[in-house]
């Protein structure tokens, strides 16, 4: 669908300065590309999948290696409280329903930055805002079930473990498989989705 600044300062009620200011981070970010007249939604292929959670991959284990070297003992201590919500929220989403995907994917979220900011490594957080964003698009929560879930969460716990005893390449083989997991979820609902629209 092609987009306007026009079309969506009227949509949005909003004046056209701030929509142009969104439009440039969109830009710069990758999820929009410009047309001739006004902008388009970017269409993500499964290549460009297997790309982006690759280099997650790489940042994200290398982090996990590094927070193995350099965490203290409040970066344990974070990264124990991130994991003890995950596994309140998830339990709660199927056993009450008073979570929703959201609120797992938040907390999911909180404990890998504790990892990246018990790394000591002020350049990973920048380099992984730019590449976690599609992965976050696609959500690949959404389409886990329980046992999916709590697979997650049991490795969330190997990874913490590696680090706070400093086992760095356990972490970072926990993190890679972690990260792989959901990409593969993502690239076979893509899968799913192109077949049923080719039906």
């Amino acid at each position: 669908m092609r987009l306007t600044e026009e079309y969506l300062a009227s949509q949005l009620n909003l004046s056209r300065t701030p929509i142009r200011e969104a439009l440039r981070q969109l830009e710069s970010e990758g999820l929009i590309v410009s047309m001739k007249r006004g902008v388009s939604v970017r269409h993500f292929t499964k290549q460009d999948i297997e790309q982006i959670y690759d280099l997650r991959v790489l940042l994200e284990g290398y982090a996990a290696a590094q927070a193995a070297l350099h965490r203290t003992n409040e970066d344990l201590k974070e990264m124990k409280q991130a994991n003890e919500l995950y596994e309140k929220a998830i339990t709660s989403y199927f056993d009450s329903g008073n979570t929703t995907i959201d609120n797992i994917l938040e907390i999911n979220q909180q404990f890998h930055d504790s990892v990246i900011k018990a790394s000591q490594n002020q350049h990973i957080h920048s380099h992984m805002s730019k590449v976690v964003v599609v992965p976050l698009i696609f959500r690949s929560f959404y389409w886990f079930d329980e046992y999916q879930l709590r697979h997650s969460l049991d490795v969330h716990k190997t990874i913490l473990k590696a680090i706070e005893q400093q086992d760095t390449e356990r972490a970072r083989a926990a993190m890679h498989e972690h990260i792989y997991h959901g990409r593969d979820q993502v690239i076979f609902h893509m899968d799913e989705i192109d077949h049923h629209y080719t039906l």
